[in-house]
């Protein structure tokens, strides 16, 4: 019997520090919506727990958060049975999309499936506190804001109406480096939450910020070069997704995203389009043979 389910990427819709914490942790606002970027989970009975990945350069020790979250859940709930996970890896690693965090929410809910343990999203994010911050919002799997840490979400309708194309420039971006050459900001001009319930996207260039994005273009010239081309090339809207290094683009029409998304594609880099409105889907499902 094998189970087949897919984990998302993530964008951030804005970000701001707004104090560092004597823990080095930080206060945030962000806004949290979904790209159709993915990664494909199958996941079948095993003597013992296994992980292989498509991509061989990512480690399947504890460094990785889906042996993370496994162990946790085996930990504190305990397994029945153990399973064996494949997962074709798509979203890029430490490009600010959010693909380890997604994969952890995801192994806790395929796990309190198959085992029927019956948690709700609240007990299964209580499990999840030190996996990752962006780890509530998978496990909530809606848009929403996020404050505080970034862990406490509040649910909102804000998926763009409108074509998103994120584009990998190719490298990771250190999000300790980018939280480190930040100044916080406590009293922003706009609320997050307010520009994307009030204002449309074309708006959102002259209000919506990402307050990270600065330091970590002044270390890495090509995150501002994509960026300034996604608006060359007719985005109402682009900016960095949290700590980089992936940028993308929000736009209003579907014959320029697509012409966007494919420029880049030709020129090397990984990229994805995504629909207006998209909602992921957080199914499981089973595959006999």
């Amino acid at each position: 019997m094998l189970w087949i389910a897919n984990a998302y990427a993530k964008i951030n819709l804005g970000l701001h520090v707004l104090e560092r914490l004597p823990t080095g942790y930080h206060k945030i606002e962000t806004g949290f919506c979904f790209l159709e970027w993915n990664d494909r989970f199958e996941v079948k009975l095993s003597p013992e727990y296994k992980l292989t990945l498509s991509d061989s350069f990512i480690p399947v020790d504890e460094s990785n958060l889906i042996t993370r979250a496994y162990q946790a859940f085996d930990r504190y709930i305990g397994l029945n049975q153990h399973y064996a996970f494949s997962v074709t890896k798509n979203i890029p690693a430490g490009a600010g999309l959010g693909g380890g965090s997604s994969n952890a929410a995801l192994t806790l809910r395929i796990l309190n499936k198959l085992e029927k343990t019956g948690l709700t999203n609240d007990e299964l994010i209580d499990l999840s506190r030190d996996l990752g911050a962006d780890v509530p919002f998978f496990m909530k799997g809606k848009p929403g804001i996020g404050t505080g840490l970034g862990q406490e979400i509040e649910p909102l309708d804000i998926q763009p109406d409108a074509w998103i194309v994120a584009v990998y420039p190719g490298f990771e971006s250190s999000t300790a480096e980018a939280y480190a050459n930040c100044i916080p900001n406590p009293e922003p001009d706009f609320s997050i939450k307010g520009v994307l319930l009030e204002e449309d996207p074309d708006q959102w260039q002259y209000l919506l910020v990402n307050e990270l994005e600065p330091p970590v273009i002044a270390r890495n010239e090509l995150i501002g070069n994509i960026k300034d081309q996604i608006l060359e090339f007719g985005a109402d809207y682009a900016a960095m997704s949290g700590s980089g290094s992936t940028v993308f683009g929000i736009f209003s029409q579907d014959f320029v995203a697509i012409n966007a998304y494919e420029s880049f594609h030709k020129l090397g880099f990984s990229a994805n389009l995504t629909r207006p409105g998209f909602k992921p889907d957080h199914g499981m499902y089973r595959k006999d043979g």
